[in-house]
């Protein structure tokens, strides 16, 4: 029995290794070789040219959008935002939450602006009739939002920015995503033990957003640990690896505003 529990506890620590230290490692090495700001001062705050001007989108629209985060902890995390148009809207509307002060914000940088210099790529897209439809409960959820008070934002767990962001995806999935896997924040549900099942089906179930799981027909099947996440998208296939993000399909149909994180 003890030999048991001995090779039990060797192939647990095994995969632990492999699934979230090699990875997170790996990415580590690569951020320390890039070049970044000093500071968030020094950085780029302006539009990276990702979406197009709203006047040029006919119909409504939503975006999803991720940016690599500043410092040492860009290794391990992205930033999240939503953008929206109605049919007809001459500019896009973001959301997404600060770590200081009332955390949701409206408008407080450009749709697409680079966050400490990291240009944003598209996460999840949704045109048309669909988009249309979903924005009024877009809304609704954005007003609902559980940590809204002011100085309610926690860096690590959470609730932070990808808390935000979701928390929008789990009441509206007619956009058929979920954050990247190194959405550092993303998993955090509430204080203690957790479990939801969304509007779209998916399970999620944490503690503390420091360990969990998802399950579902979007978040495919996910371990969660300190904030990442390793798993399978089988719908779209590809591996999650905590701070490399997907390896695999791009997230949305259309590559071309899909880039790999």
């Amino acid at each position: 029995m003890i030999a048991f529990v001995a090779m039990a506890l060797r192939w647990s620590l095994l995969g632990f290794a492999l699934a979230f230290v090699l990875p997170a490692a790996i990415a580590g090495l690569w951020w320390a070789v890039q070049d970044r700001p000093g500071s968030w001062r020094d950085a780029d705050w302006g539009p990276s040219g990702v979406l197009p001007p709203a006047t040029t989108v006919p119909g409504a629209a939503i975006r999803v959008l991720s940016a690599r985060t500043g410092g040492p902890k860009g290794a391990l995390s992205v930033h999240s935002w939503i953008v929206h148009k109605r049919a007809g809207d001459a500019r896009w509307t973001r959301h997404d939450v600060v770590g200081w002060g009332a955390p949701v914000r409206r408008d407080a940088y450009a749709p697409d602006a680079r966050w400490y210099s990291n240009a944003p790529y598209v996460v999840g897209a949704l045109d048309g009739a669909d988009a249309a439809a979903a924005i009024p409960a877009l809304e609704r959820a954005i007003a609902d939002y559980p940590f809204a008070g002011r100085n309610a934002y926690v860096i690590w767990p959470g609730p932070n920015s990808n808390t935000f962001v979701a928390h929008l995806l789990r009441a509206v999935p007619d956009l058929g995503v979920t954050l990247p896997p190194h959405a550092v924040g993303r998993d955090y549900l509430g204080p203690g033990w957790q479990a939801v099942r969304d509007a779209g089906g998916d399970l999620h179930v944490s503690w503390n957003g420091l360990a969990g799981l998802a399950l579902g027909p979007r978040a495919g099947i996910e371990l969660h640990l300190l904030g990442q996440a390793v798993g399978l998208d089988l719908r779209r296939p590809a591996l999650k690896l905590p701070g490399i993000g997907r390896l695999g399909v791009p997230p949305i149909a259309d590559a071309a505003v899909a880039a790999p994180g």
